[in-house]
């Protein structure tokens, strides 16, 4: 163990320290062969000895000789293994000592328990060993300073783990007046070294010092910058500020904490929207770009301060902005003889930042010398400042608004304005003005846009819901009137098969009109479903329920070729619609998806709730915020070209060939959902890209008293027996109707009291003195309709039955009666058996 710091030189130790197991050091071997040499030289000698003198007289001398070198060699191995004879070294063998003994810096070597092996004269004297005192690590020497206990138990711990760490520690020394800082490393000395860890001390206070030095000056650097009479402020590109300075932060009203880190967007300091302004600097790779701008920052109590920023934005090679430099100069109001002029400037920046139309300033070429937010934010990663204002338009506008420019340059009046765009299916209108700059007289342009992408789709949709709503009323009118066609022809071909056995040869003639007229009737039902006319029996359903018992029907439609994906979304919410047409509704969409895709592909139906919260990502500006439940049904077929998206629910409108389609599946879809309370949406990326339609049902709730929805009496469960007596009033304004349905009254046994109006209608039961069993009345009839019918009935007869019978829905009329009145309604067109056992019910019922 070596005692001192410089009892064993490294030197030592690495000269002649051979590692375990590693035989004699080089310097021994080196030893040994010079004892040999010596060894063999001797003997050499005796032999010549021997030689010249003669065996008898040599051999004596030969003896002497060689026992003198006997003891001699047995006296030096004594000595070497005892260690009192060390072999010479060279001068280079001390070249690690030499080198560690003048370094600045202390170096301790400790083995495997901790204990220091060697140690330069350096670390005892930055440690304050005395000559004679042993040295120890730094954990054990310092141990006791509480300031710096912690850093010195992370060094033990690394040594403990053979780790190299690093730890920086302030000493306070009793007579010094400053503290001294050490700096103190630990780091293991290999594997095959016969130390384990290396100790390094350092005395770095000089280094603090100049770091306290250059501290104190970059902080009295940072004070002038805070208390400048100008803001500052620094602007990082994703939009929060870097730094501002404290003068800005005491005009906004802002704590230290808000001045650094990004804590604050630009937004929040910046009023009106102004800050979109900052971030629209044209790229200028490797450069930099000033702009001047007058706006008003917000203060943290709501108000505002006029102010005017000279900002400067530095780009990298690519073109990508760095953190700016900003100054800002508070424009409040100020006594002294420019107020006028400033309060005019001050008015005029709020009047131009706060504008709804976006305004930029032209040269008399068209470059855009200066915006205002809002044009900014339409022009919005354009960079439109400094650069020719047909750039940020769509190439088919430019030249139209190359000649405007042109025309409003050259002084012309009364300009119109451009209707433009500007690519991402926005739209707007420009208007120019030209400017003459009193300073100098240069011409320069006032450019006003206008953005009018919302109102052209407004329009858009308007004009759509009204070219619906006009198709719908007349696909109404006239289906209403092909109905009362229909009813005469189903029921005068009933009368005509009752009196015809099927052995006729005439039989199978009616039998093909009435069917004939029965596929009329139901693409009757198909235009009264587009108008909202049709009449639906709306009850609560789980949609989830519904698909999947549909999917059995869905897959066999679809056939082998086409797979059929459902996904239910969980929890799903009730609504309230007509079971039956909901199904006809899937089933439409399902087979139009089918033809799209023609030998194969995926049709896939999902369903999942849409929160009032949610409706904002559906991106469908006509879907009003509530509840609902979405069923999207999507293809991968050849998709909707985009021209033919806005026809696609018009009646009769079909892509498909001739023949293959009447042009009413989605017309029918499109009038069921509306008549719910729902909305539809069709979408396609374009051809080749598959389809899909979105239904939105709006949640239903149950509420208490609900009533229960009306029943169609063609559902009611049919009779065998359709006779029967009593006096039925038939009010009917088709004559045709009226003829067939009194016919078929009086052939079942009742007496029938046929009017063609609803005045003729009272005069018959007032004639009739009360004796009339039921009513069966047209709903829409000139001079006097149905509903009004019922109430004057009601006057002279509380009790009184009525089958309301029409070609539209029941709720058509509903609403103009109470919901306490009772009826029963019969849809046209009907058969005969329909009427007989409509009839026949409505009288037997209590």
């Amino acid at each position: 163990m070596i005692r001192g710091g410089s009892d064993m030189a490294v030197g030592e130790m690495g000269a002649n320290a051979a590692p375990d197991g590693q035989g004699p050091a080089p310097a021994a071997g080196r030893s040994v062969l010079r004892v040999a040499g010596l060894g063999a030289a001797a003997v050499m000698l005796v032999a010549g000895g021997v030689l010249v003198s003669g065996r008898d007289a040599g051999e004596p001398f030969a003896m002497v000789v060689l026992a003198v070198l006997a003891a001699i060699g047995l006296i030096a191995l004594v000595a070497a293994f005892a260690g009192l004879v060390v072999p010479a070294r060279r001068e280079e063998e001390n070249f690690g000592r030499l080198v560690v003994d003048a370094t600045a810096t202390g170096f301790a070597v400790a083995d495997e328990s901790g204990e220091i092996r060697f140690a330069n004269d350096a670390y005892r004297n930055i440690l304050g060993l005395g000559a004679d005192e042993p040295p120890a690590t730094p954990e054990r020497l310092l141990a006791g300073r509480r300031e710096v206990s912690e850093a010195l138990y992370r060094l033990a711990e690394a040594a403990r783990r053979q780790s190299s760490w690093s730890e920086d520690i302030r000493l306070i020394t009793e007579g010094r007046e400053e503290p001294r800082w050490l700096r103190l490393q630990v780091r293991p000395a290999g594997e095959e070294a016969p130390v384990r860890m290396v100790w390094q001390v350092a005395d770095i206070s000089g280094d603090s010092v100049r770091q306290e030095d250059t501290f104190r000056e970059l902080q009295q650097i940072i004070n002038y910058l805070d208390h400048a009479p100008v803001g500052f402020f620094s602007l990082r590109p994703d939009g929060r500020i870097a730094y501002l300075n404290a003068t800005l932060a005491g005009w906004l009203g802002l704590t230290l904490d808000k001045t650094t880190g990004g804590a604050v967007e630009i937004g929040e300091i910046v009023s009106g929207g102004s800050a979109a302004l900052l971030n629209d600097l044209r790229p200028a790779p490797g450069g930099s770009r000033i702009e001047t701008f007058d706006m008003d920052l917000a203060r943290v109590d709501g108000t505002s301060v006029p102010v005017r920023i000279i900002h400067r934005v530095a780009f990298d090679a690519e073109g990508r902005p760095r953190a700016s430099r900003s100054v800002v100069l508070n424009r409040a109001r100020r006594e002294d003889g420019a107020e006028d002029l400033r309060a005019a400037e001050v008015r005029f920046a709020r009047f131009f930042n706060n504008a709804p139309i976006a305004i930029a300033t032209l040269d008399a070429d068209g470059t855009v010398t200066g915006a205002n937010p809002a044009f900014a934010r339409l022009f919005a990663g354009r960079g439109a400042r400094g650069r020719p204002f047909g750039d940020v338009v769509d190439v088919d506008n430019r030249a139209a608004l190359g000649a405007l420019i042109s025309r409003a340059s050259a002084g012309e009046a009364e300009l119109s304005p451009l209707d433009v765009a500007f690519g991402g299916g926005r739209t707007g209108q420009v208007y120019l003005s030209r400017i003459e700059d009193a300073r100098d007289g240069s011409i320069g342009l006032l450019a006003y846009t206008v953005d009018t992408t919302e109102q052209r789709s407004l329009e858009a949709q308007f004009a759509q819901s009204q070219k619906m709503q006009a198709i719908g009323q007349l696909a109404g009118g006239v289906a209403h009137d092909f109905n009362n066609v229909l009813t005469a022809i189903i029921g005068f071909s009933d009368l005509l098969l009752a009196n015809h056995r099927p052995t006729d040869p005439s039989f199978p003639d009616i039998m093909n009109i009435k069917q004939n007229a029965n596929r009329a009737a139901g693409l009757v039902r198909q235009l009264l479903a587009f108008s909202r006319r049709q009449t639906l029996r709306p009850e609560v359903l789980s949609l989830t329920d519904v698909i999947a018992d549909l999917s059995v029907l869905l897959g066999r439609l679809l056939g082998e070729t086409i797979d059929l994906d459902v996904q239910h979304g969980r929890d799903l919410w009730l609504v309230k619609a007509d079971l039956n047409h909901f199904e006809q509704v899937i089933i439409n969409l399902v087979v139009n998806a089918r033809d799209a895709m023609g030998e194969g592909g995926t049709v896939a139906i999902r369903t999942l709730n849409v929160p009032a919260e949610k409706v904002a990502e559906v991106h469908e500006s006509a879907l009003p915020a509530a509840d609902y439940v979405m069923i999207e049904v999507s293809d991968t077929g050849m998709g909707i070209a985009k021209e033919n998206l806005e026809k696609i629910f018009e009646p009769f409108f079909s892509t498909k060939e001739v023949g293959k389609g009447t042009g009413l599946g989605l017309s029918t879809v499109y009038g069921i959902v509306k008549q719910t309370g729902g909305y539809i949406f069709a979408d396609s990326a374009g051809e080749g890209e598959g389809a899909t339609f979105r239904i939105f049902l709006p949640r239903h709730i149950a509420e208490a008293g609900e009533a229960e929805p009306t029943r169609e009496l063609r559902d009611a469960r049919p009779r065998t027996d359709l006779t029967g007596k009593g006096t039925v009033l038939l009010v009917e304004d088709e004559d045709a109707v009226r003829a067939f349905a009194a016919r078929a009254l009086e052939s079942r046994g009742y007496t029938v009291l046929p009017a063609q109006s609803g005045e003729q209608a009272l005069e018959l039961v007032d004639e009739a003195d009360g004796a009339v069993d039921l009513v069966v009345s047209d709903v829409v009839m000139p001079e006097m309709d149905g509903p009004t019918l019922l109430k004057e009935l009601r006057k002279r007869n509380n009790d009184m039955k009525i089958i309301f019978i029409s070609g539209y829905a029941e709720e058509a009329f509903r609403k103009s009666l109470g919901d306490e009145e009772r009826f029963r309604f019969l849809p046209k067109p009907f058969s005969l058996k329909q009427l007989a056992q409509a009839v026949k019910d409505a009288i037997e019922a209590e």
